[in-house]
């Protein structure tokens, strides 16, 4: 049977940074691969920042589109079923970041993906840097998918002091308590910075597994409650979006924006890689890419992020 691996995490945690040292490792190993990009998003930008990944070793999939629920899980099995008949030794999946880890098991338990596929891995990352202030709707998020994972794995190591790092297994832990769930998670928490990585650490990684955990599961409707917001097409500098990031995430009006990300264009036909935070706004030269710039968080404003990443003078009613 095919093993399947969930690589999971919430916003901006670093799931796709992970994800392409995991499968390098992998097929450095030998293993013929496939990925799955699984994104409630119309467009998919982490898909394009594996292009590099694609080969004789590696097939790339991507579910997206702006359907519903029970559609984009249709359209995730059938790529599953897809990859079945492609002769892999193992597929990895990467969701959004505002994934339940519960629907990965309900697909893969469901015929005939039951026969083919045995659950691997379930490495959720987690950023060394966490917010403190997580709404109710994203501390569930969070906690289901810690409470199954075989290993959690921190990000951005180098970047946060021992206090930051020891702040947040607290608050990974206090989150899996707010919601009834009894697992504590200590040995399973990876903690290195990803640049000194050997193959011992991918090994222990790729045989982590997963547990099951109980956790009370509260009414949260992701469609509602989070949201996406896409400029495509749209000319920026990178000078004139790094202004107007730092201004969205210090403005309130705007929602609780969690993450900004994308491409732009530079005269010259190469591109800008944009991955931002309230932490830290990263920009990257990048050879291909498309003309996208993504918002995501909760009730996001579209009039006031219109107002400032593209200068209209909008009224905003507080």
């Amino acid at each position: 049977m095919v093993k399947v691996d969930l690589i999971t995490g919430f916003l901006g945690s670093g799931k796709t940074t992970f994800l392409k040292k995991y499968a390098t490792y992998l097929m450095k190993k030998g293993e013929h691969i496939g990925i799955i990009e699984n994104d409630f998003g119309a467009v998919n930008v982490d898909m394009m920042l594996l292009k590099d990944l694609e080969g004789d070793k590696c097939e790339l999939e991507m579910v997206s589109g702006g359907c519903d629920y029970d559609c984009h899980r249709r359209r995730f099995k059938t790529k599953l079923i897809a990859l079945g008949m492609s002769g892999l030794d193992r597929v990895i999946v990467e969701p959004s970041g505002i994934y339940d880890v519960e629907e990965f098991f309900d697909v893969l338990y469901e015929e005939p993906l039951d026969k083919w596929y045995t659950i691997g891995n379930v490495i959720t990352i987690v950023d060394a840097g966490l917010e403190d202030d997580l709404s109710y709707q994203s501390e569930y998020l969070l906690a289901s998918q810690l409470a199954d994972c075989g290993a959690a794995v921190v990000s951005k190591v180098a970047a946060h002091s021992k206090y930051d790092i020891d702040k947040t297994i607290d608050h990974i832990n206090n989150s899996l308590s707010m919601f009834s769930c009894k697992r504590k998670l200590g040995r399973e928490i990876i903690i290195k910075d990803w640049e000194q990585f050997t193959d011992e650490d991918f090994e222990r990684i790729s045989h982590s597994g997963y547990s099951i955990w109980d956790i009370a599961k509260p009414l949260i409707d992701k469609e509602k409650d989070f949201d996406s917001v896409f400029y495509m097409n749209v000319k920026f500098t990178s000078e004139g979006l790094k202004k107007s990031i730092d201004r969205i995430f210090n403005d309130e009006a705007c929602g609780d924006v969690k993450r900004i990300k994308g491409f732009i264009k530079n005269d010259d036909g190469t591109y800008v890689e944009i991955n931002a935070t309230r932490e830290k706004s990263v920009f990257v030269p990048i050879a291909d890419g498309q003309e996208i710039i993504i918002v995501i968080g909760e009730h996001l404003n579209k009039e006031r992020l219109d107002c400032l990443l593209l200068d209209r003078d909008v009224q905003v009613h507080e």
